[in-house]
């Protein structure tokens, strides 16, 4: 005999299905990413504070790297544990250090440096909003970006290492208005990753799209002090 519950309209509900299983899957992905990137980023930003208020020197490109990539190690290799938690919360802690000094050097070098600092803020926010709300409506597949964004990320890299060496503020608004850019995309990916299955694990979600948030806000922040020839 079918035990099969009914709805009101008379047909048959389906608990239990996999298509429905697959759907709770990618809800509680969904929300355990934001929920732990709501986190870590106020922790960051109560790092970054800290580290503006005990003026901590800035830690130059090298340590940052280092120290980013080491938290980063760390986090993927303990994604699946209460441990991958820890260090998502070190990993967006340490970059919140690095970026205080950043920040002080606008408020004291910059004339209108908290009101750029606000400005970027806000867009940053508007942006992520606009982004994961398309992305989540639409229930587009943004996967056939995976090879762009590759490429992207390893010509980012390489300009990186390149500045180290060689002096690319010529090129900074250019530079800048790319990684927007490719983080606006990132953003696209990611969510989009989630909700389609792509990326079941939250821990390494949340580390995507944070990275892809401070990126954001930091190059923003050097186009609008760069468009007010600060």
């Amino acid at each position: 005999m079918d035990q099969t519950p009914q709805r009101r309209d008379g047909t048959r509900a389906i608990y239990g299905s996999p298509v429905q299983e697959s759907a709770l899957a990618t809800n509680k992905v969904l929300r355990n990413t934001y929920l732990l990137l709501s986190m870590t980023l106020l922790f960051s930003a109560a790092t970054a504070g800290a580290s503006m208020v005990l003026n901590v020197p800035y830690f130059g490109p090298i340590v940052t790297l280092v120290g980013y990539f080491g938290l980063l190690f760390l986090t993927n290799k303990m994604r699946n544990s209460v441990g991958g938690i820890v260090c998502v919360f070190a990993l967006t802690g340490f970059m919140g250090l690095t970026l205080g000094p950043i920040l002080s050097s606008y408020l004291v070098s910059v004339p209108n440096g908290g009101e750029l600092i606000m400005t970027a803020l806000g867009s940053t926010g508007i942006i992520f909003l606009s982004l994961s709300a398309y992305a989540i409506r639409s229930e587009k597949d943004f996967s056939f970006m995976s090879g762009f964004l590759m490429v992207g990320m390893i010509g980012l890299l390489a300009v990186i290492v390149l500045g180290l060496f060689i002096d690319l503020s010529a090129f900074q608004m250019a530079i800048s208005g790319g990684i927007v850019l490719l983080m606006g995309a990132l953003i696209l990916f990611q969510t989009s990753a989630i909700i389609h299955g792509g990326e079941t694990n939250y821990v390494m979600a949340t580390v995507s799209l944070y990275v892809s948030l401070y990126n954001m806000f930091l190059h923003l922040l050097m186009l609008f002090g760069m468009g007010g020839d600060d």
